[in-house]
């Protein structure tokens, strides 16, 4: 009885992330509005009902691509803060790589027409977690005897300029800006250098230093 259990758990854990993974592949290819439950299930090899089964509609779906999202963030994070020299810097490769690697999923996360911040609590508390691994690394770039607000303004800001050049990245063909001779590796490595450069400057001329 206990292995019948196991086994159909094992097969709906299955399905579940043959949906998800078959709604990510449509995502990154043809963006979110491309989904739909039908060619979803056509992808995963399942039956039409198999994803109303799972996830109700194309909101679960979603939500449930949010919160895998922003658990990885979070989990990335987390990571590089306890070996980083330069937090900034390091905040900001982490936050390219969760969007660059998993290109579905960031297209969901930040679309407050499907992500399900509001509608699904998975969502919010995952959400909550990735902005908190963010404060703490915010902590260790500009140092802890700084308020609430100001770690706030700081986190906003190294937010955005991260989420503003993975956008770009992904959703606009940056490469073709380029000069002859710069890849595009070498481009965002010198962007990222620059920006964690310009974090670190702007944490001493405020005369906070980062925490060790």
């Amino acid at each position: 009885m206990a292995l019948d259990v196991v086994k159909a758990y094992s097969e709906r854990m299955s399905v579940q992330r043959s949906v998800l993974d078959a709604a990510l592949e449509i995502i990154a290819a043809d963006g979110p509005d491309a989904v739909s439950m039908r060619e979803v299930a056509r992808r995963a090899g399942v039956s039409h009902q198999a994803p109303y089964h799972h996830f109700t509609d194309r909101a679960g779906i979603f939500a449930a691509i949010s919160a895998e999202g922003f658990l990885k963030l979070a989990a990335e994070v987390r990571t590089v803060a306890a070996h980083a020299p330069n937090p900034a810097r390091s905040c900001f490769e982490a936050y390219l790589r969760v969007a660059m690697t998993n290109p579905g999923h960031f297209r969901v996360m930040f679309r407050g027409d499907l992500c399900g911040l509001t509608t699904h609590a998975e969502v919010k508390a995952a959400a909550d977690q990735s902005f908190n691994e963010l404060l703490r690394m915010v902590g260790r770039t500009i140092g802890r005897p700084v308020d609430e607000a100001a770690a706030l303004t700081w986190a906003t800001l190294m937010w955005s300029t991260a989420h503003g050049f993975a956008t770009l990245l992904i959703d606009f063909p940056l490469a073709r800006r380029l000069p002859p001779g710069l890849s595009l590796e070498q481009h965002i490595d010198d962007v990222v250098e620059l920006m964690g450069e310009m974090a670190a400057r702007q944490a001493a001329s405020m005369g906070v230093a980062p925490i060790a």
